[in-house]
């Protein structure tokens, strides 16, 4: 028993002695890398969903279509500091907060108007041009 305990304590003690300063900066190394990992995998998509999640909430306006966190869907009937009214179905309306959208559809009166604006603005353009 003795000389199994006396085995057990040399292994150990020489196991610590040779093998420790590499396999300390090993770990340090490991632990780093993980982190970066970690990084780029989870913390840093999850940021940019953050900021498009905010940009598409500041950008609601009266009109837009919108899906909530709980699913429903409506139009925007009117925006204000913290809430937006809803519109869901002929005149029931409800208000909720900002942050339970979960989807924005822009309406299709805006987006043509974007896009008339967007092209009289490069016929002034080449006109000025001419």
């Amino acid at each position: 028993m003795e000389n199994i305990s006396m085995f057990l304590l040399g292994v150990g003690t020489s196991a610590q002695q040779g093998g420790e300063g590499g396999g300390s900066a090993y770990s340090l190394i490991m632990i780093a890398l993980i982190g970066v990992v970690f990084y780029f995998l989870l913390i840093r998509p999850q940021s940019k969903r953050q900021k498009e999640q905010k940009k598409m909430i500041s950008s609601v306006e009266k009109g837009d279509s919108v899906t909530t966190i709980g699913g429903i869907r409506g139009t925007v009937q009117s925006v204000k500091e913290d809430t937006f009214l809803l519109q869901v179905d002929g005149s029931t309306k409800i208000e909720f907060s900002r942050n339970a959208i979960s989807n924005v559809t822009k309406s299709k009166a805006k987006d043509d108007q974007k896009k008339v604006s967007e092209e009289d603005s490069q016929d002034n353009k080449k006109t000025k041009k001419s």
